[in-house]
């Protein structure tokens, strides 16, 4: 545990990647595994996780992210896009999985799927957009808690144009929306940020026992 923290403490948002180091097909797939392996509400995982790597779909995107250098300097860049609206079909496309996963019928499955429709499916689409963009913030959590234990650096970002973002990648006509973006690569020697010192509440001040 003390060398999760101590990679935790060595961890931080890195403004400037070292363009010429690339993170291994070994570690990068790890890193998708782990958020294959992310928990979420139901088990339903109501997102999609792309991974850019091409330099001219990466140029566009940097001008839709405000020309920060992350989205082009970076190893590659992982975009968490989810379901800004959904209906029955998603939930029955999961149990499916349940059934041949785990060998169930229809019927074992019948009060989990409702409990699933009868939960989600009336939200209106601002809080079904809401639900589901949660959803793939804890993927992003786990992404950075991951990369940090194999010594990746990240940055997760959260100022670009989803509008922009979504035309680039097609995503709309996915039913796909970009949450969120997350530079992954290791840092350049100039990025003065690496020497700060890391800024926490105390435990005193942000946790409470009751």
């Amino acid at each position: 545990m003390n060398t999760l923290l101590d990679n935790l403490n060595w961890r931080y948002a890195t403004k400037k990647f070292d363009s010429s180091k690339k993170v291994s097909s070994e570690n990068l797939n790890t890193l998708l595994e782990a958020s294959r392996l992310t928990a979420s509400s139901y088990g339903l995982q109501p997102y999609h996780i792309y991974v850019i790597e091409n330099a001219d779909i990466r140029t566009q995107l940097r001008k839709a992210s405000y020309d920060q250098p992350q989205i082009t300097d970076a190893s590659h860049i992982i975009v968490l896009a989810n379901k800004p609206t959904f209906d029955g079909t998603m939930i029955d496309d999961y149990i499916q999985n349940i059934m041949a996963i785990r060998g169930l019928s229809k019927d074992d499955l019948e009060g989990f799927s409702q409990t699933m429709k009868s939960t989600l499916l009336d939200l209106p689409d601002t809080q079904k957009n809401l639900w589901t963009s949660n959803q793939a913030y804890i993927v992003l959590g786990n992404l950075i808690t991951v990369a940090a234990e194999i010594g990746i650096d990240t940055c997760p970002m959260e100022g670009f144009d989803k509008e922009q973002y979504n035309e680039i990648l097609g995503l709309s006509d996915k039913g796909l929306n970009a949450a969120v973006v997350l530079a992954v690569g290791y840092r350049s020697s100039e990025d003065e940020t690496q020497n700060y010192p890391k800024v926490r509440y105390s435990k005193e001040q942000i946790i409470t026992h009751i």
